[in-house]
């Protein structure tokens, strides 16, 4: 079985470590983990991991966050893969930090990556991780928010944030959708303690 896992964010040195490339920072951290590098590619820099019997394209994107939708369409034909093999790791404000919600189909949620993928894909029938990273900013900061920096507090947070997407994708591919869903979709155990 083969999967096509895109990680969202924005190339440039002036974007890395920015909550909008919560997705290229966990396919680094999963690249990283397996001892792989990413290379250069039409439309991105691409990875690939094996796990039991499993074959992962890591995807980040060249074409900047809103035209997302070029490079998974073209990774998507290259690789003949089914749409249900495509797995999407974007950022989302309206969840608290470390939140993770797995989803197979939906709408983009006023993101413009998933936005894209979804219009030139011609469909939402695909997998979804969206990574919360809060909305603790004053009207009209959205923006500045998006593409400030992590906090050092959230920079700790972030192997274990990571280490909880990958394995979700990994269960995704064993257990199949509905299952993992149901291990990657709790609380991260701060706000299940707060709550």
């Amino acid at each position: 079985m083969n999967y096509l896992v895109v990680g969202l964010g924005n190339i440039g040195a002036e974007y890395a470590g920015t909550r909008h490339n919560m997705g290229f920072m966990i396919l680094d951290a999963w690249a990283q983990a397996s001892n792989v590098l990413f290379r250069t590619e039409r439309y991105g820099d691409v990875a690939e991991v094996s796990f039991k019997g499993r074959h992962f394209t890591l995807l980040k994107p060249s074409t900047y966050m809103n035209l997302s939708g070029n490079a998974v369409r073209y990774w998507l034909q290259k690789l003949n893969l089914p749409l249900e093999n495509l797995v999407v790791i974007s950022d989302d404000l309206n969840l608290p930090f470390g939140t993770l919600r797995m989803r197979t189909s939906g709408s983009a949620g006023g993101h413009n990556g998933l936005e894209n993928i979804t219009e030139l894909l011609e469909s939402d029938q695909w997998v979804r991780i969206r990574v919360g990273i809060g909305n603790d900013f004053s009207r009209g900061g959205q923006v500045d928010y998006v593409l400030g920096k992590l906090s050092e507090e959230e920079k700790e947070q972030l192997a274990d944030l990571a280490q909880r997407v990958i394995q979700g994708i990994k269960d995704l591919s064993t257990i199949g959708p509905q299952r993992a869903m149901n291990f990657i979709n709790i609380k991260p155990k701060k706000d299940a303690e707060n709550a």
